[in-house]
């Protein structure tokens, strides 16, 4: 639903529109209510009235968020944009907080389980053994790690693209050689702890560098994969696919200056 949303506005706003924070023409208005109203993330009838131009279908949480209960408001992309950025961030949070245990820190051994999970490699014994045997323990990772790094896989084609710049083609690449590309891909630094992690978990050779296959596949995966998830009812279930859609849908409504995931 989110990348309907997110493919929508790049459609209708252009970078004109998103300074100067142009209202939606009308047209353009009903438009994205019918992509909305298509989601099949709903709330109970009674939560919520239904706009006069919905007949006897039921609104959603997000379209009355948008346009109001009655759906007569107008959206800004700048509205649009913050709450792409708000959500995101609240996501990071959860996602944090779940694998951290409800610290401040996440041990090392937990941003590890976070990597692989989603992936068809959560169940490879080679990826557990690197993480017992290379990874050392009592070492923690910082939340501002954390959202470096889901800013970096949010941008994994800019980085694929940006290896090319910094190695032939296909070669396996070292630590210095992926930290610069992460650079160009972001504008940010990912950090030696999250890096090492990186590397000692993905390693498969032991050569001290990572290929194409060992890393961006295994990640490219990770986010399909994690994004496949089953059509849920109710508030509660609403909330729960947002949290999915969101790693789907915020780049492209974000563009490059999107917030981490």
């Amino acid at each position: 639903m989110l990348t309907a949303m997110s493919m929508w506005t790049k459609r209708n706003f252009s970078s004109t529109d998103a300074t100067k924070v142009v209202s939606m023409e009308t047209w353009n208005h009903v438009k994205l209510k019918k992509i909305i109203g298509k989601s099949k993330m709903t709330v109970p009838k009674d939560s919520i009235e239904k706009p006069a131009d919905e007949g006897k279908g039921v609104n959603t949480t997000l379209q009355a968020y948008f346009f109001g209960k009655k759906g007569e408001n107008k959206l800004q992309y700048r509205e649009f944009h913050r709450f792409m950025e708000d959500l995101q961030a609240e996501v990071q949070e959860m996602e944090f907080l779940q694998f951290s245990k409800g610290m401040d820190t996440m041990r090392r051994e937990d941003f590890a389980e976070w990597l692989l999970h989603y992936t068809n490699e959560e169940d490879n014994e080679v990826y557990w053994e690197n993480m017992r045997k290379k990874i050392p323990a009592g070492q923690s990772i910082t939340f501002d790690e954390f959202k470096a790094f889901c800013l970096f896989t949010n941008n994994l084609e800019d980085f694929a693209f940006s290896m090319k710049m910094v190695t032939e083609a296909n070669r396996p690449v070292g630590m210095a050689q992926f930290k610069r590309a992460v650079r160009i891909a972001t504008g940010h630094d990912l950090s030696e702890n999250v890096l090492d992690t990186v590397f000692k978990l993905f390693d498969m050779d032991g050569d001290n560098c990572l290929s194409h296959k060992e890393f961006i596949g295994v990640m490219k995966d990770r986010v399909l994969r994690g994004l496949k998830v089953q059509p849920q009812n109710g508030f509660s279930g609403y909330w729960k696919c947002v949290k999915q859609e969101t790693l789907k849908g915020a780049k492209e409504a974000l563009g490059h200056n999107g917030c981490p995931i």
